[in-house]
């Protein structure tokens, strides 16, 4: 399988829409990332869920994803599904987290996902992150809207039910939907690891990166 290895990278910044949509798209990444990259630092924007249970799953998950990393967790009360209708306060929120981190890569939604408000931070974040690397992760859920990836993460076997466990264990206001479920996510990540020769992997979309031959 074809490699591209990055460099060092010692701050990430997280775009989401919902309250586990970070956990469900990339929690195998972030786990990799915060047992290897000692004092990460995390600045991640979720826009609904404030003043709600769903803050408070969604910080204990991020603690949980993230262990030991340097975590600055912003949460907004905008109204989920119309985030649209709040285009300058969700882009002013994006702008306001790059303006305070000094990320080396930036993980957000995917322009094909078929929510609103995901579409909409996909469409936000080169706009705000210019000069930054962006990766689109995938969200599992009811619409048949699920991408063709570009970018591959390989995850262990222990990695990838570890994962399945900490989304049961913190997110138990949504253990009610058909599809939440240890099976659901494991299914997804064996998909993936079937795609890049893995056991299990979670997958990413890439518009636009360059590459450097021969060194910095």
């Amino acid at each position: 399988m074809i490699r591209l290895d990055t460099a060092a990278v010692t701050e990430i910044a997280l775009l989401a829409a919902h309250c586990d949509d970070l956990a469900i798209g990339m929690g195998g990444t972030l786990l990799t990332l915060a047992n290897t990259v000692p004092g990460l630092r995390v600045r991640a924007l979720v826009l609904s869920g404030a003043g709600t249970e769903r803050a408070a799953e969604e910080r204990a998950a991020l603690e949980s994803f993230c262990p030991g990393a340097e975590l600055d967790l912003r949460i907004l009360d905008v109204p989920d599904g119309y985030a649209p209708a709040h285009w300058g306060r969700v882009k002013d929120a994006v702008a306001a987290l790059r303006d305070g981190s000094a990320a080396d890569l930036v993980f957000c939604t995917q322009r094909g996902d078929a929510h609103q408000d995901h579409r909409l931070l996909a469409e936000l974040a080169p706009t705000v992150f210019r000069d930054h690397l962006i990766l689109g992760y995938e969200i599992l859920k009811w619409e048949t809207d699920t991408p063709q990836p570009t970018v591959f993460h390989p995850l262990p076997t222990d990695l990838a039910q570890r994962k399945a466990e900490l989304l049961m264990k913190h997110y138990p206001s949504q253990r009610d939907r058909d599809w939440f479920d240890e099976e659901s996510f494991l299914a997804l990540t064996r998909l993936r690891g079937v795609q890049c020769r893995a056991r299990h992997a979670e997958a990413f979309l890439l518009d636009k990166a360059t590459i450097t031959f021969g060194g910095a």
